[in-house]
């Protein structure tokens, strides 16, 4: 294992998360933010800071990452395809539409009386099954990357539609709110709120790491893996259940966020120099994790706060990897 990449991610990780919390609107030193993680800190405001709005955000910027970044590295892998994630094949879309229909049409589901966060995460997921599940019957017709491909954006453009529509037809407070989660944001969760994106989140990438010897055979075909007794239907049921759970639960919090979830396991493929899930599918995670800190800091910085939407950051970022990604060609796989 290439300890040395391992440990610059941690490193890196470890900066960004004290930078994600020193640095914005209001700078505070980093003695004020040591003592404000322990609760010691001398000024109250400082705590609030640190401790209230700043460490949720943080932590929510590392989970989502790391979720979104192992469902594009499972989606690449069982598609055997460079250019799969979860926004492109339209599994972001899918989660989007049935967070639209919940979040429009509050007052049918609120008389049920159960908590708004279980309700969203919950449509989120059922709706990136039912884009999964659409994806990977296309798959297994058409058997072609490309064709693939197109498949997922014409469902994003479908469920794009569908939002538009339910958007004519909501009143104007929930459209506000619908908006604004569209934007993309991991300031949204608190601290009473992280639970429910933690959890999920970090029982979905456990249970991929659970996983990483038949990923590295499937990777090489469905016939290789199933020659080394490897369950390929059942791996197959697996990875689609943990890809839902992570995009739809990131998506159901965070808003929908672009291009972390395919850039991130390129970027770390480069800087491994491979494609066995053994050290890779760690280190995407780590990856995902400084990336999406990263990304975030750069929305927060003095004088850029509340002007540059997160989505445009991330798609600074990623947009240059994928046509890095096409001029590599096949060499993807391997990571070399």
């Amino acid at each position: 294992m290439r300890t040395g990449a391992f440990a610059l991610l941690l490193v890196l990780l470890g900066l960004l998360f004290l930078a994600h919390l020193a640095i914005g609107s209001v700078r505070v030193p980093l003695v004020e933010v040591f003592a404000g993680l322990f609760g010691t800190a001398k000024d109250p405001a400082h705590a609030l800071i640190v401790g209230g709005v700043r460490l949720p955000q943080a932590l929510t910027a590392m989970l989502a990452g790391a979720g979104l970044a192992t469902s594009g590295l499972l989606m690449q892998t069982l598609f055997r395809n460079p250019l799969a994630g979860p926004s492109v094949l339209g599994i972001g879309s899918g989660a989007g539409l049935a967070v639209a229909v919940v979040m429009l049409a509050g007052p049918f589901w609120r008389s049920w009386g159960l908590p708004a966060d279980l309700v969203i995460e919950g449509a989120a997921i059922a709706g990136a099954f039912a884009v999964l599940a659409i994806i990977l019957f296309a798959d297994r017709r058409v058997q072609d990357g490309i064709t693939l491909l197109i498949v997922g954006l014409m469902l994003g453009y479908l469920c794009a539609a569908l939002v538009s529509f339910l958007e004519v037809a909501s009143d104007s407070a929930a459209l506000k709110g619908f908006v604004l989660w569209g934007m993309g944001s991991f300031a949204q969760v608190t601290t009473e709120r992280l639970h429910w994106l933690a959890v999920p989140v970090l029982v979905g990438t456990l249970a991929a790491l659970r996983l990483v010897k038949p990923l590295n055979a499937l990777l090489l075909g469905e016939a290789y893996a199933h020659s080394l007794g490897t369950r390929v239907n059942r791996l197959r049921t697996g990875l689609i259940l943990i890809t839902g759970v992570l995009a739809g639960t990131v998506t159901a919090f965070c808003g929908p966020i672009a291009f972390l979830g395919l850039a991130t396991p390129h970027v770390a493929r480069a800087l491994l120099g491979t494609g066995d899930h053994t050290r890779l599918l760690p280190a995407t995670l780590l990856m995902g994790a400084v990336l999406a800190l990263a990304c975030d800091l750069v929305v927060r910085w003095p004088g850029l706060a509340g002007r540059v939407p997160l989505n445009a950051v991330t798609s600074l970022l990623g947009a240059p990897v994928v046509v890095w990604v096409l001029l590599r060609g096949r060499n993807w796989v391997r990571g070399t």
